[in-house]
């Protein structure tokens, strides 16, 4: 069979942009067992002394995560951040009707900022502006972010918290486009409601970052009108607008499925588009950057989860949104990274979501083990070599059409210049099911280049999967005799059908 051929270029001067290290952002939230026995299980054999697991933490710290949204998500919205803070004895039970569930709140606010502390991670907190305002958000920020000499901020140093949180980024809200969403609302009223409360916390602290919220996904009846509404009653204190995508093969098609972010790259694009309108006809001095707040593989897990919220509401973190995800799962969340780094001149925050046991690249066993699932391998390579300077590739390759997509270019590349190291990395995935993708590479404008390594995420079995009983069934590996040189600075590489690549560069 004839392999594919290709042809791609990189040029120093092809910058897209400095990547922001907030594109490597995942998400926590108070959601089956994201939380507990999650990151937080005090009985765990691993715990320390907060409770938190260290084999948990040291896969986080592994996979490279610099931000961390917290505590939702679709919880936020009923959620009132005073019962997670103060003597866990004195914390009430609620119920979450989000996700019909009861929340005993020992792990709140101060936990997770300690949590963050741990892992190394900037904390990204949501408020509430489903069932409540500008008032509960001031307390928040007083609480968080005020030294001392006020009622709220003595009050967290009376919690043990001498030192404020300087928490920097702050959603305002969640998904409230959503006719889900406790205290959906319309464009107009979130835009009002938005604008007063961002006004009020930036007269309290003017160097906090505010996020709006954007449409839940590119196929809501409201989309392009929700953004282009609330951002003309908001835009003076915005400073990103939210994106959400999840991806999903429930047709069983792997090669629609692996052109799915093409769709991610029109919805990157069209909620640009917007936000420059709305400066236009506001006057405005600033852009509007973009914050990918929550993406992901989600469909594995969806019918049982709607039965066991349907039938088995309140308990306190049941299992739920447990997919297991496949190598072809990898493949869709490597083309999905490839693509936000070719946009990173404006999209500078991205959350994988979520990040423990729900819909997330780390399972656990509550009280035993956990493992990688193959969707941690992608997100940490870009994460591990993605810092830098962002290349936007010039790229000749064959293309295939799909059921929902045309034009879908076999091979997805984009390149980061990392100039402090001298390292040149090229991230690609082969969208061929069956055939085996040799691309040329011109490297000529880099004085010097000699390849260091190429790693391969691959796999006969597109469904294939890892587990705690089997936790190493897809893992990377490093590829011999795939770069032929041509001549200097043009190279011949191979990497083998559906396939994750990373291919490192001295330059």
């Amino acid at each position: 069979m004839e392999n594919l051929r290709a042809r791609v270029t990189f040029e120093r001067e092809f910058k897209i942009a400095e990547i922001d290290n907030r594109l490597y952002g995942s998400f926590v939230e108070h959601l089956g067992r994201c939380v507990y026995g999650g990151i937080y299980e005090p009985s765990h054999p691993t715990a320390d002394a907060e409770g938190f697991r260290n084999d948990v933490a040291s896969l986080v710290e592994e996979l490279g995560v610099s931000t961390v949204r917290y505590p939702g998500g679709n919880f936020v919205s009923n959620y009132k951040w005073e019962d997670g803070v103060g003597p866990r004895s004195l914390r009430p039970e609620r119920l979450d009707i989000a996700w019909r569930t009861t929340e005993d709140n020992s792990f709140g606010l101060n936990e997770f900022i300690s949590w963050c502390r741990k892992v190394k991670a900037e904390p990204m907190l949501a408020i509430n502006l489903g069932t409540r305002g500008i008032s509960e958000a001031l307390d928040l920020l007083e609480y968080c972010n005020h030294p001392s000499a006020s009622r709220l901020s003595d009050l967290r140093i009376s919690h043990g918290y001498t030192s404020p949180h300087k928490i920097k980024l702050w959603c305002l809200g969640n998904e409230l486009d959503g006719p889900w969403q406790t205290g959906h609302k319309t464009a107009y009223e979130y835009g009002r409601l938005s604008a007063e409360t961002g006004r009020a916390m930036k007269a309290m602290y003017d160097d906090i970052e505010l996020v709006s919220c954007g449409s839940s996904n590119m196929r809501m009846p409201t989309f392009a009108s929700w953004e282009a509404e609330s951002l003309m009653e908001n835009y003076d204190i915005t400073d990103y607008v939210s994106l959400h995508q999840y991806y999903s093969n429930e047709q069983e098609d792997t090669s629609d499925f692996l052109a799915i972010t093409l769709e991610t790259e029109r919805f990157i694009k069209t909620v640009i588009s917007i936000c420059d309108y709305v400066k236009a006809v506001k006057r405005g001095n600033k852009d509007i950057q973009l914050s990918f707040d929550e993406w992901n593989v989600w469909f594995h897990s969806k019918a049982v989860d709607n039965k066991k919220m349907s039938m088995e509401p309140w308990d306190k973190a049941p299992s739920l949104l447990e997919d297991i995800y496949t190598f072809e799962d990898a493949l869709v969340s490597g083309c999905a990274l490839i693509t936000f780094l070719k946009n990173c001149d404006r999209l500078k925050i991205a959350c994988l979501a979520q990040l423990v046991n729900v819909i997330a690249p780390i399972m656990t066993e509550t009280g035993g083990g956990l493992c990688r699932q193959t969707i941690f391998y992608p997100f940490m390579h870009v994460s591990m070599f993605g810092r830098g300077t962002a290349l936007l590739p010039v790229i000749s390759t064959n293309k295939y059409d799909s059921k929902n997509f045309s034009d879908v270019p076999y091979l997805e590349t984009v390149g980061v210049l990392n100039e402090q190291e001298r390292i040149f990395t090229i991230f690609a995935v082969n969208r061929s099911l069956d055939k085996e993708t040799v691309f040329t590479l011109n490297l000529k404008g880099f004085s010097e280049s000699s390849m260091l390594e190429h790693i391969t995420l691959e796999c006969d079995d597109l469904k294939a999967t890892n587990t705690i009983s089997n936790p190493d069934n897809v893992t990377p590996r490093n590829r011999v005799n795939s770069c032929e040189n041509l001549s200097e600075g043009v190279y011949d590489i191979k990497i083998p059908k559906a396939s994750w690549n990373v291919i490192r560069f001295k330059v």
